[in-house]
């Protein structure tokens, strides 16, 4: 079964995120006093999580990402996880973190079913994550990557948001550690979700990383795999890794855009940026599997074509990307 969209789009892809809590503070995602804490109703338990999936996976969904917040801070993750790696049908089970927590918990993950792990790394200063994170320890990310080898992943995937002035210095750095590693490090455009004053100051394009790094490296273009996200990939000749642009600001990858995400309180939508969004706690408390499947459905089905976001502006309302799964 196919879950296709108006415009022919097959969306096999739900970003599920079971917290908007985080142990850390980066300025770009969270502010630095956090977000208001919900009340615990107010967040979908575990057995409503494994609904919305298993209902997603029945519909066409093959892919799952589980988000936050920070994932692994949640209570129960393990066994939450080991039973959505049991869905039928459910082809692939990833996870995106930023890696404090891992090197305690890298074992029981890869027991549970996940395949694939991402790692939101956005500098290899101390000193320059630790700006950006508010205070994030560098040396236990870096440890819960090589725990995460040993335990039997594959190299994770890096999540590096590239801001000038911040930490664009760093991308040759990053570029130069996939010919020893086997990590894709895919470079992410800073995207603005709430409204600054000069945030374009931030912004450097796709294009302007991969000429920085052609000015040393010359770099072979790469397909994408069956589960592929939104980045263009390539590497470096003799490379063991590779290198992502992923240019949601001065490229639109929407055409190829093949997912939905669903809010650790309930709320889904066919586009990060768009406004329009759909609470799915009426469908589940008490839990109603076909009327859940039909407003999935309708999700899929009106899923924007596009998002609005340009270096030029954006119109969508503020929100931080710990609150919808980012």
């Amino acid at each position: 079964m196919q879950l296709t969209d108006s415009i022919g789009r097959n969306i096999n892809y739900l970003r599920l995120s079971v917290t908007d809590r985080c142990n850390m503070r980066c300025f770009y995602c969270m502010p630095a006093a956090g977000i208001a804490k919900k009340t615990h109703d107010a967040m979908l338990s575990y057995e409503e999580l494994l609904l919305i999936a298993e209902t997603a996976v029945s519909l066409g969904i093959e892919k799952i990402r589980i988000t936050g917040g920070e994932p692994l801070v949640r209570s129960g993750i393990i066994d939450f996880l080991a039973k959505l790696a049991t869905i039928p049908g459910l082809r692939h089970v990833a996870l995106t973190t930023n890696g404090l927590l891992l090197e305690d918990l890298a074992v029981g993950l890869y027991k549970s079913g996940v395949q694939r792990l991402n790692i939101s790394l956005d500098s290899l200063s101390p000193h320059t994550f630790s700006d950006i994170t508010r205070g994030g320890d560098l040396n236990k990310v870096l440890a819960g990557l090589d725990a995460a080898e040993r335990a039997g992943f594959p190299p994770p995937k890096i999540n590096v948001v590239v801001m000038r002035g911040v930490n664009d210095s760093e991308i040759l750095n990053f570029a130069t550690m996939t010919l020893s590693h086997g990590n894709s490090i895919r470079f992410i455009e800073y995207m603005p979700v709430v409204k600054e004053d000069g945030w374009q100051r931030f912004c450097i394009s796709g294009e302007e990383i991969l000429q920085r790094i052609a000015a040393s490296y010359r770099l072979e273009p790469l397909d994408k795999g069956a589960f592929a996200g939104p980045s263009r990939d390539f590497r470096i000749p003799g490379a063991r890794g590779s290198i992502g642009i992923i240019t949601a600001v001065s490229g639109h990858f929407c055409s190829d855009c093949n997912r939905i995400r669903v809010t650790s309180a309930g709320q889904a939508k066919g586009c990060l940026f768009s406004d329009e969004r759909t609470d799915l706690v009426p469908y589940l408390r008490p839990p109603d599997r076909e009327q859940l499947a039909e407003v999935l459905r309708k999700i899929v089905a009106t899923k924007p074509e596009h998002h609005s976001i340009t270096t030029e502006g954006y119109a969508h309302q503020n929100f931080t990307m710990s609150q919808i799964g980012g």
